[in-house]
């Protein structure tokens, strides 16, 4: 197990874990202490100053050029290959909203994916005539037909925390888009191992950013294949050439929007916070927490749905919503996934034994 004090030391930098054992990150991450501290600072400087002028502008720019450097660590690739954008549907919006389709292309997805990935591809559906084939989780690589152009999943599942088997895709050569919404933050990541050519994740979940954050990775080889969706200011190489749209430099071109100085504060300061404990203790710790909750639910009777080295554990009950409703009296926060009927917890590493434990006597009672 975890060293008890190190785990301690880094809770207590979460304000909420005071009063509630908070096993939801999968939907949003609980917000530290020192995000709290960044963004009176930020709000409290630009009510100050105004939002005006060279000095704010420049100000802006360098927290969103930090703010990418960050990104890019957690995703191990360069700065330049990534977009800051809003969420990961923001993200995979982009990607598919940038490729061109034609009718009889294939698109290959999973019967484990979230809404906003399949809404996404329903409009590539709508608007190319693509076909939009949907097969076991564990079953993508398998299912690769010579149609398909494009497979697009997640890289953990929101249902049940299985991990994709990224070797068996990257050997069948086919473009991959992954979902990073319970990856980016929660478990190891590095873009080029997983062989994929577009990873789009969410800032405010295991990153503990604010809402409407987010980020993707476009693999280098791939930016002249992408138009620019929604091009703006910060799309262009040069403003004052607008109507010829000469994209900025690498994936910049596909920020969204002018960027957020309080955003920027916010993710900022939850980065440095993972940072500083160390990625690779924060990974270690969550999973081996999540393995622990688990096993404790297996122990007990529970049916825990197939999962991988991931943070998310899901289980069978009779009713998930009315659990997650009384787990939530006894100040215990989970999820229901509807569509699947199971009850998920997210485990962090914020997260302790004694939280463990809580939530396995909760349910198994």
């Amino acid at each position: 197990m975890t060293d008890p004090g190190e785990g301690a030391r880094f809770r207590a930098q979460f304000p909420v874990l005071d009063r509630l054992i908070y096993l939801n990150a999968g939907t949003e991450g609980p917000v530290p202490g020192a995000a709290l501290d960044a963004v009176r600072r930020r709000i409290e400087a630009e009510a100050a100053d105004g939002r005006c002028g060279r000095r704010y502008h420049d100000q802006v720019l360098e927290m969103a050029t930090r703010l990418r450097v960050g990104y890019a660590r957690v995703l191990g690739c360069q700065p330049s290959d990534v977009a800051l954008t809003g969420s990961t549907t923001d993200g995979v919006n982009t990607v598919l909203g940038g490729l061109s389709f034609s009718a009889g292309d294939e698109i290959l997805t999973s019967d484990e994916e979230h809404p906003g990935l399949l809404a996404p591809l329903g409009l590539a559906r709508k608007r190319h005539g693509v076909t939009v084939r949907v097969v076991p989780f564990a079953d993508i690589a398998e299912a690769v037909s010579e149609k398909t152009r494009l497979i697009a999943c997640s890289h953990v599942s929101w249902v049940g925390g299985r991990v994709l088997d990224t070797a068996a895709i990257r050997a069948t050569g086919v473009s991959l888009l992954l979902d990073g919404a319970q990856s980016v933050g929660a478990v190891p990541v590095d873009v080029d191992e997983l062989g994929c050519d577009f990873y789009a994740g969410s800032g405010q979940k295991w990153l503990c950013g604010p809402e409407g954050s987010g980020c993707l990775y476009v693999r280098p080889e791939r930016l002249e294949d992408l138009v620019i969706p929604w091009p703006g200011y910060g799309s262009l190489a040069d403003a004052m050439r607008a109507l010829e749209l000469l994209p900025a430099d690498g994936a910049a071109r596909f920020d969204h929007g002018y960027p957020v100085g309080i955003r920027s504060a916010h993710a900022l300061a939850a980065l440095e916070v993972f940072e500083l404990a160390e990625w690779s203790w924060v990974h270690r710790r969550a999973a081996t927490l999540a393995e622990l909750l688990a096993q404790r639910l297996a122990d007990r009777g529970l049916t825990v749905w197939p999962r991988g080295n991931s943070t998310l554990v899901s289980f069978d009950v009779e009713d998930a919503q009315a659990t997650v409703e009384r787990l939530a009296g006894e100040d215990v926060i989970v999820r229901s996934i509807p569509s699947h009927g199971v009850v998920r917890a997210a485990v962090g590493a914020w997260s302790s034994e004694e939280d463990i434990e809580r939530l396995v006597s909760l349910v198994a009672s």
